[in-house]
């Protein structure tokens, strides 16, 4: 009887392998699904950055090189001022009319507005308008990332085992850092392959027409996920007040920390893996295709140093760890970027290796920490709000603002004291961090 009993109990406790292994195969389908298609959003989102010393002259000629990129940069932050507007549009389709749903929308979205960049005619063509058809697909492009990000971050965070909730959330940037990775692996073998003038020449178009691609594959991707089409609210559908409006009048101190939190990861990253590529060729005429091996070495190690910091904070603590890294890409960035600063490669490449270990740390280290800050019931529409303001405003804008910077003052460490500023304040943040490691069920 006690046998036959104990047999019973624990058929009844322990999962049938095989439903076992049904779920854990659903867990990878979806995270794989949606790693991937945050990965090839992301692709699409840095070919324009890799591209851009090949098009600026195209849709924006000037006598000045220097004038033509800061116009394409200009168009590139355009893309990020969308973001904040992303955000609010799926973060709204995703609890209304189901994520699945908001997932293909958004992936279909990047890569029609990437493959039409391909495909525009240049200032030559049709004049100002070219230029005018560039940023409104930039601002498209915008749109649908701010829709991802947040999301995933958020998810994974909530699905982590105890213990393992860094290295679970790191994968939303690392899946990012993938996508910029190819972007520049393929712009590193198109310079290889060709000279600047036959890319400059209409074989930049090829890279933005494989949005197309990216499109088909991250429809059927996004098609076979089999998740809730739709968020039921906890009061029983009775919600007062919408999840963004209560993050805005409630939750303000919550937005404004996470949104100093991704100051420095982000701001670096553009800076360095964006706006250096550009600056490294046109202004310390180091060889374009020497610029992006070093720029693809730098992402693997970004790469790489993204999980780690995921796994530091589940081991010392996600706040101990961010306090150590801000505190040393502050002390570190000058330095680094006088290596940066200089025409011999070698030195170029342990300045970027250096930015990418410290910026690295900060990308992995930042998703979880920022999950265990606002409440459940708010927690997307804050991380969404506080993520893509600080992004849209700051980092997608440093391109630009660091090239209008060394065009005004002539300093070439402009960029170097406006990253050490926001390097700053997320130390700030990271030092007022109150809510960490807790439950977020």
């Amino acid at each position: 009887m006690g046998a036959q009993l104990s047999s019973e109990t624990a058929s009844v406790s322990e999962p049938h392998p095989d439903l076992e292994g049904d779920r854990k195969s659903d867990v990878r389908r979806v995270l794989a699904a949606g790693a991937v298609g945050n990965l090839l959003e992301w692709f699409d989102f840095a070919i324009y950055g890799f591209m851009a010393p090949f098009i600026a002259a195209r849709f924006f000629p000037a006598s000045d090189p220097l004038s033509s990129l800061l116009a394409v940069y200009g168009a590139f932050a355009a893309g990020f001022l969308a973001r904040p507007i992303g955000s609010a549009i799926f973060g709204h389709m995703g609890d209304a009319v189901g994520r699945k749903y908001m997932l293909i929308v958004s992936i279909m979205m990047m890569g029609v507005s990437t493959a039409a960049i391909g495909l525009l005619p240049a200032y030559d063509q049709i004049g100002p308008a070219a230029g005018a058809l560039l940023v409104i697909m930039r601002i498209v492009q915008g749109i649908s990332v701010g829709g991802e990000y947040s999301g995933a971050s958020v998810f994974l965070a909530e699905q982590a085992p105890v213990g393992k909730r860094g290295r679970y959330a790191s994968v939303s940037n690392i899946s990012c850092i993938l996508g910029f990775l190819i972007g520049s692996a393929m712009v590193a073998v198109m310079t290889h392959l060709f000279s600047a003038d036959q890319i400059s020449d209409g074989l930049w178009r090829y890279a933005f027409l494989s949005g197309a691609i990216i499109m088909i594959v991250g429809f059927f991707l996004r098609r076979s996920l089999d998740v809730p089409e739709a968020a039921r609210p906890e009061d029983g559908g009775k919600r007062r007040v919408s999840p963004v409006v209560a993050a805005i009048r409630f939750h303000w101190r919550d937005i404004l920390q996470i949104g100093g939190l991704a100051l420095s990861s982000n701001v670096g990253f553009y800076i360095l893996f964006v706006f250096s590529v550009t600056y490294l060729t046109t202004r310390m005429h180091v060889p374009a295709s020497s610029v992006m091996d070093i720029n693809t070495l730098g992402l693997v190690v970004l790469t790489a140093f993204t999980f780690v910091g995921g796994w530091l904070g589940d081991l010392f603590g996600r706040k101990r760890m961010l306090i150590l890294s801000n505190a040393a890409l502050l002390v570190l960035t000058l330095p680094l970027f006088w290596l940066v600063h200089h025409a011999d490669e070698f030195l170029v490449f342990w300045g970027f290796l250096g930015f990418a270990v410290l910026v690295g740390m900060l990308l992995g280290l930042n998703p979880g920490m920022m999950a265990e800050i606002p409440e459940r019931h708010v927690r997307v529409s804050v991380l969404s709000i506080g993520y893509n303001l600080a992004v849209a405003l700051f980092a997608g804008t440093s391109p630009a603002v660091v090239t209008y910077l060394l065009q005004q003052t002539g300093n070439d460490f402009s960029p170097a004291y406006y990253l050490m500023f926001f390097t700053f304040l997320a130390l700030l943040a990271a030092i007022r961090v109150r809510k960490n490691g807790q439950d977020l069920t």
